[in-house]
């Protein structure tokens, strides 16, 4: 098995032992993403809307650093601290995708990484295996 690692200043960096995605042939593992600034690696400051739109720019910046784009993604684990944010996560997301969309779970969690309250990941499938 071939595994190459995909690497973006355009995300935040690891914070741990982890990549923030791996391509293995046209498949894309792409690390969850929580609502960290690139720039600072801090949680982005604002509501619930701004941590998810964050957290959907992160994983589009490695998806392209990947050579795809949200678009390409087959599958989406959504984590959230409180699915009263369901509806919301559902709301922003038609923002960033279209139909058809990605297979999906959204999951109710006790506690995420730096106190977010969203993490995402995903599966992406490509056409060039570069």
């Amino acid at each position: 098995m071939n595994k190459h690692t995909i690497r973006t200043d355009q995300a935040p960096q690891a914070i741990g032992t982890y990549s923030q995605a791996i391509r293995v042939g046209q498949t894309v593992y792409l690390s969850g993403q929580i609502p960290l600034v690139p720039e600072t690696m801090e949680l982005v400051s604002g509501d619930m809307s701004a941590q998810i739109r964050r957290v959907f720019d992160n994983l589009r910046a490695v998806a392209q650093a990947a050579g795809g784009d949200l678009g390409d993604i087959v599958k989406l684990n959504i984590f959230l601290t409180d699915l009263a944010h369901f509806a919301l996560v559902n709301q922003i997301m038609a923002e960033y995708f279209v139909e058809p969309y990605p297979a999906r779970a959204a999951i109710g969690v006790a506690a995420l990484p730096k106190g977010a309250a969203v993490e995402m990941d995903g599966v992406m499938v490509t056409n060039s295996c570069a």
